[in-house]
Formats: structure tokens, C-alpha cells, sequence
């Protein structure tokens, strides 16, 4: 794997009227920094560590926003964890402000509240806006046409701009997690590090809920849909007689990309019955009245599932309704049309330090999503590259139908890594909380009835599995 990193000069980023931090240091920590968020409208006190909010560089005049929040703990030593959400084109501010950050924007837009399972109070956590054109990060031409590399790429050179920032970080034991679409981001990202020429104490991963192969996450959302009730026993004994030659394995299952006429026809409705009449892709058992928000969301997930077919991932239908005003703005399903509406307040850019020239805030941008050029078939050549080196942690919400638990599992299990531990539950407060499997270097785990974002719903479970994965502890 050849990783060429390329420098974005300083006259460029005093061109897009942004500054480069100028600081002193007390003990290693910085005490004059611009990028400082020295308050937040809506918090309702101070908080008890510094965060900041600010640009970083990446490539040919692109520009990254970030939140970086420190340590509830011990800075100086607790690990720093980037974190990255998905899409491709959604903003990681939606981990930071609806999942694991250390303060949550309420339903009504306009307060926060701090977060008692943050994970902030276990590290540093780096959200990264990724790639140029999600949420406020920029490019200075506005073209918004990516690949997986030019991605990992501007995240790499974006967090060697972060070290020149924070320099008092560079010895920290980093890890790179993110969730979703994120499950590209972060083993690419974690391959230039581990290949690359700057120096960083890369430790190790974590993916949520993530693409780790679409062909895997095709087949098993088939089995995962028939053994959750969604397909009925007809069209399950077509799909195993046309499309698995009678015996049912995700082998011998050709639910990714049918070629077979009958074939094609089962899996088609098979597929949409998953994403097209109405359910919750991400949380079967919640109910949906998709709000805009949730439709943003959902149009960029949809382009993980079942991408050879021809089926309705647009989700036009939907649209349709949202239109006219079918369905109300406060849904019980994936929405973030609160984040939206106070992260785009002009006092709360300012306090963040977003220029007014740089667009407002969406979960995720259509633009992006819909010129993004998928790179990689598979995670599998990454993970072989890093686990020999690093430790990962793969999670699920076991709940999720975009990306289900049991296609990560085969996917892990498909690394033949030594096992070290079988298949066994863990434990949360004295309840069941899930299940995991433990190879060298490599742990997968479930969250008992967690969904897509998997720390929106089950946070206290969600932030004892990280926490125990970056300190290293057993899951039992």
C-alpha cells in the first residue's frame, strides 16, 4: 500500500481567513489558544474541560472542520480518540451532539444537556468532519467529488495539522473509531497511520455498526430480515431454492448480486421489504415518521445495501410525504433536525469559529453523498494490514438492519485470527447486555436491542465497550 501525503501551505489557509494556532504552554498544556471554545449558548454552565472548535488542513485547499473535547479525566494521559460518522457525506457533529459527546442538544433545538456517559469521560475525542463539503468543512473550488483514498488521504494530512495544533497530544495512545460509513473511514485512516512518515501512537480501532464488506452485509441482511419476521416462509424457500441452490449458508446464498432471472426476482422484494414500505433500517423495533433530517440520513445508507440492484433506494416515497407535510418534525425515529437548528444559529457559529461564508450545517450533505465514489468492495486487506500491529474492536447494535450484526460477525470471523475466547455474553449493572467473541487482536461485540447508533440508544452498555476496549479489559 503506497500513501503520498501532500501539504497544504500556509498562504492558503491564511487565504481562507482562517488562523494558525499561536499558543503558550504551561506544563505541556496550552494556554492561549484561538480555536477554544470559551462558551457555548444554550449550555447551561461551564464545563470542567476545555473543548475546542476550528479548521484543520487537508489537501488541494480543502478545509476539515473540527470539536475536540478533552478528557474528563487525566488529558495528559487518557487516550485521544478520533471519531468519525458516515454516509458517505454525514457529519460526525452527529456523534458529537446526539450520541456519545459530552453535551446533547434537547429535542426542543434550543438547550443543551451534559451527557453522564460521554465518552469524554474516558479520553480525548477528536470529531472530525469529513470529507470537504459535510457539515462546515469546505473546499476552496467546491468540488465535492471523492473517492475512499482522497478521503483517508485529507483525514491523514488533517490530523498532522491537529498534532501542529495540539503537540501535547502527540504522545497519547490513539485511537481511530467511528461508525456506519465510518467503517471505511477508520480502517483506511488507520492504514496511513500505521504505513505513514509522521510519527503518532496508533494503538489501535473501533467501527460501529459498520460497512466492513457489502457483499457480507447484503447476504446476512436477508437472513437477519427472514429470522426477525420481516419475510415470510414463501419467499424465504424461493430465495433458498433459486438463490442458494437448496441449502441455505452464507456461501452458498447469492443475496448481493443475483444474476439467475428467479433469483433476481426473490431477492428484489426481498430487499425491498428492507428498505422501501416503511420500517426503521435502523431500529426495526422503533416506529418512523421520517422528519427531513431522517431522510437525509436514510438516502445516504441506502447506498450501502444491495447496490447491484435495481430497487427504490431514493426513498422518493418518503420524500413524497415529508412534502406534504405528512409526517410531523419531532418523529420517534433517526432525526437531527434539532442539531440543525441550533448548531446553526449565528451566535452558536461564532462561538464555534465557523466563518459566515461557509454553508449551514446538515447531518449529511446530498451533494457529497451523491458524487461519492466508493473505492473499496471490502475492508478485508486493511484489517489483515493493521491487526498483526493494532488491536480493533468491532460493535453492533444488534438491532440494526443497515449494517447487521450477524454480516460483521462473518466478516470477522472470515480473518481466521487465533481464537481467544468463544462466543459468550457480557454483562452491564447485572443484566445480559450483549454477546462477543474475542481472536488476537480482534474483539466483536453486540449491544443487546441497540439499533444503528448504537450509543443513542443503549449509552451506558455503549461506553463500557469502548471503554473496556481502550483500556484493554475483558469483556467478562
Amino acid at each position: 500500500m503506497t500513501m503520498t501525503v501532500f501539504h497544504v501551505t500556509n498562504s492558503m489557509w491564511v487565504a481562507a481567513l482562517l488562523f494558525c494556532c499561536i499558543a503558550t504552554s504551561v506544563n505541556g498544556f496550552l494556554t492561549d489558544n484561538p480555536d477554544e471554545v470559551t462558551s457555548l449558548p444554550g449550555l447551561p454552565r461551564p464545563p470542567s474541560f476545555k473543548h475546542y472548535s476550528g479548521y484543520l488542513n487537508a489537501t488541494n485547499g480543502r478545509f476539515l472542520h473540527y470539536w475536540f473535547v478533552e478528557s474528563q479525566g487525566n488529558p495528559a494521559k487518557d487516550p485521544l480518540l478520533v471519531w468519525m460518522n458516515g454516509g458517505p457525506g454525514c457529519s460526525s457533529l452527529d456523534g458529537l451532539l446526539s450520541e456519545h459527546g459530552p453535551f446533547l442538544v434537547e429535542s426542543n433545538g434550543k438547550v443543551l444537556n451534559y451527557n453522564p456517559t460521554s465518552w469524554n469521560k474516558v479520553g480525548s475525542v477528536l470529531y472530525l468532519e469529513a470529507p470537504a463539503g459535510v457539515g462546515f468543512s469546505y473546499s476552496l473550488d467546491k468540488n465535492y467529488t471523492f473517492t475512499d483514498d482522497d478521503v483517508s488521504l485529507d483525514n491523514y494530512v488533517a490530523l498532522q495539522h491537529f498534532f501542529k495544533k495540539f503537540p501535547q497530544f502527540t504522545a497519547n495512545d490513539l485511537y481511530i473509531t467511528g461508525e456506519s460509513y465510518g467503517g471505511i473511514y477508520v480502517p483506511t485512516l488507520a492504514a496511513r497511520l500505521l504505513t505513514g512518515t509522521f510519527p503518532n501512537n496508533l494503538k489501535g480501532f473501533a467501527v460501529g455498526n459498520g460497512i466492513t464488506t457489502y457483499e457480507l452485509n447484503d447476504i446476512s441482511a436477508v437472513f437477519f430480515s427472514f429470522y426477525h419476521g420481516l419475510i415470510g416462509v414463501d419467499l424465504w424457500e424461493n430465495l433458498v431454492k433459486y438463490c442458494c441452490n437448496g441449502s441455505a449458508s452464507k456461501s452458498t446464498c447469492e443475496f448481493h448480486d443475483p444474476k439467475a432471472p428467479d433469483c433476481l426476482k426473490y431477492v428484489t422484494e426481498a430487499a425491498s421489504i428492507i428498505t422501501s414500505i416503511g420500517l426503521n433500517m435502523y431500529n426495526i423495533y422503533e416506529k418512523c415518521k421520517p422528519s427531513k433530517s431522517w431522510y437525509r440520513m436514510l438516502g445516504a445508507d441506502y447506498g450501502s445495501m444491495f447496490r447491484p440492484l435495481d430497487i427504490n433506494r431514493d426513498a422518493s416515497m418518503l420524500e413524497n410525504h415529508i412534502s406534504q407535510g405528512g409526517y410531523n418534525e419531532e418523529p420517534p425515529c433517526i432525526n437531527s433536525e434539532n442539531v440543525e437548528s441550533w448548531i446553526n444559529r449565528p451566535e452558536v457559529r461564532q462561538a464555534i469559529h465557523v466563518p459566515t461564508f461557509v454553508q449551514n450545517w446538515t447531518v449529511c450533505s446530498g451533494e457529497v453523498g451523491a458524487l461519492y465514489q466508493r473505492t473499496y468492495e471490502s475492508m478485508e486487506k486493511h484489517y489483515k494490514l493493521l491487526l498483526p500491529k493494532v488491536r480493533g474492536l468491532i460493535y453492533n447494535g444488534d438491532v440494526d438492519m443497515a449494517c447487521n450484526f450477524l454480516g460483521c460477525q462473518w466478516f470477522a470471523e472470515s480473518l481466521k485470527r487465533e481464537v481467544l475466547s468463544t462466543y459468550k455474553p457480557w454483562d452491564h449493572k447485572g443484566q445480559v447486555a450483549g454477546f462477543y467473541k474475542e481472536w488476537e487482536n480482534l474483539m466483536f461485540v453486540t449491544i443487546k436491542g441497540a439499533g444503528h447508533m448504537s450509543p443513542r440508544d443503549k449509552p451506558g452498555q455503549a461506553l463500557e465497550v469502548i471503554a473496556r476496549f481502550i483500556n484493554n479489559q475483558p469483556m467478562s
